[in-house]
């Protein structure tokens, strides 16, 4: 009786590891016809039949058009059913909120932005999220949310969700931000540094799905989104790629972190605010004025000529170059994408970078590199919030929730 137990069971275990595998298959676009799965997967044609029929009754795949025929009768194709439900993304930076809503394909159908300061505290920033959630979910019909991806500013335990000391976030320490959107949605959250979110957003939008890819960030703060092998290494806690506040060398400016000489307080977008005010206060000339000085304005005046600007985007991409080196030496990259606001200069600052990066790292290290700037769409953080939850819903989670049909927070969402 024992043994016939344990072998249904290890029969029922195979059935819900190749179904799970079948739609994989399928959503990955590895394999799209039923000939296809079984010359993958290994299967006879009655088990893919029978496993694919499954995934369709489950809603997961449906029947599409007839492919191509290899001389018999023309296989027909299958696509996974990305409109049965939708993905919230949610990217908060220093000075604005973008909302967006994704299919399952990680298309992104609708986005809302807005300017806001998110020192303004937890509370009433995820108020203004909801109400912008609302907005764009009006607008993409009524499938269901399977989850929601959060990008925030500063350091996150990945495992919690929860901001750990974030030093442009006042008041989001140890913050708890998943509960709010699992008691809206009853779906899986997950909360993740910003940069990591533009870091998948690359991937997806350059098909590096097994690349070693470094995005760094430099806007009103300086951070770091290490891909390896297209996964990202998030480290021990979660604070892996926080560059901003490595100590450079022989400064002494103020951080907001509280020390002293760190990255971005010598060469993040508030360090340069704070330069060229200083430096129009004692006379130097410049088209910049201190009434509308922003990282943006500068980036904008140094592609104008604007000799300030100019001087100070070098300053700053001398230094954030000489951070970079260390990071190609110790990580070797194959592609470095530079992105943000200061970097949206353009060569003007990516020429600096290169030149710095190339002088201090070895030549192995270099011999494939390639430093490119980012694609700068605005979209870019939706796409990556997007990635994250399909990565996490397809590939870690999935046998957890797949005979619902659908996630829930109580099966997917990792224990706080």
């Amino acid at each position: 009786m024992a043994r016939d137990s344990t072998l249904r069971f290890a029969a029922q275990t195979d059935e819900v590891t190749s179904l799970l595998r079948i739609v994989n298959l399928v959503r990955t676009g590895e394999a799209t016809t039923r000939p296809e799965i079984g010359r993958i997967t290994g299967l006879g044609r009655g088990v893919v039949t029978q496993r694919v029929d499954q995934a369709i009754d489950m809603g997961f795949l449906a029947d599409g058009d007839f492919g191509p025929s290899s001389g018999g009768r023309a296989p027909r194709t299958l696509h996974f059913r990305a409109d049965q439900g939708r993905i919230i993304v949610c990217a908060l930076g220093a000075v604005h909120i973008h909302v967006g809503v994704a299919a399952l394909d990680g298309d992104v159908i609708a986005e809302v932005h807005r300017s806001w300061d998110i020192s303004r505290g937890p509370a009433d920033t995820l108020d203004v999220v909801m109400s912008m959630i609302d907005e764009v979910l009006e607008r993409t019909g009524d499938a269901p949310v399977w989850a929601v991806s959060v990008g925030v500013p500063g350091p996150v335990d990945f495992e919690t969700g929860r901001p750990v000391a974030p030093p442009i976030m006042p008041g989001w320490n140890g913050f708890d931000i998943r509960r709010r959107f699992e008691q809206r949605f009853g779906a899986p959250v997950w909360v993740d540094n910003d940069v990591n979110l533009l870091a998948l957003g690359e991937r997806a939008e350059r098909n590096r799905h097994h690349a070693d890819l470094i995005y760094i960030k430099i806007g009103t703060g300086i951070g770091a989104g290490l891909l390896s092998r297209g996964r990202i290494h998030r480290g021990a806690n979660g604070s892996a790629g926080d560059i901003g506040h490595v100590r450079v060398p022989d400064a002494d400016a103020p951080c907001r972190c509280g020390k002293i000489g760190c990255l971005e307080a010598v060469a993040g977008g508030w360090a340069l605010v704070r330069e060229a005010q200083a430096r129009i206060d004692a006379g130097e000339a410049s088209r910049l004025t201190p009434d509308e000085l922003t990282t943006e304005s500068i980036a904008l005046a140094a592609e104008d000529g604007d000799a300030l600007a100019i001087a100070l985007l070098q300053a700053s991409a001398k230094v954030v170059g000489g951070s970079i080196a260390t990071l190609v030496n110790v990580f070797n990259p194959g592609v470095i994408v530079i992105g943000g606001a200061v970097a949206s200069a353009g060569e003007l600052y990516l020429a600096e970078v290169r030149q710095r990066v190339y002088e201090l790292s070895l030549p192995l290290a270099t011999r494939d590199l390639e430093i490119l700037q980012s694609v700068n769409d605005r979209n870019a953080p939706l796409r990556g919030g997007a990635e994250l939850a399909r990565e996490q819903l397809f590939e870690v989670t999935f046998a957890r929730w797949f005979a619902d049909g659908r996630p829930t927070s109580e099966r997917v969402s990792t224990p706080a």
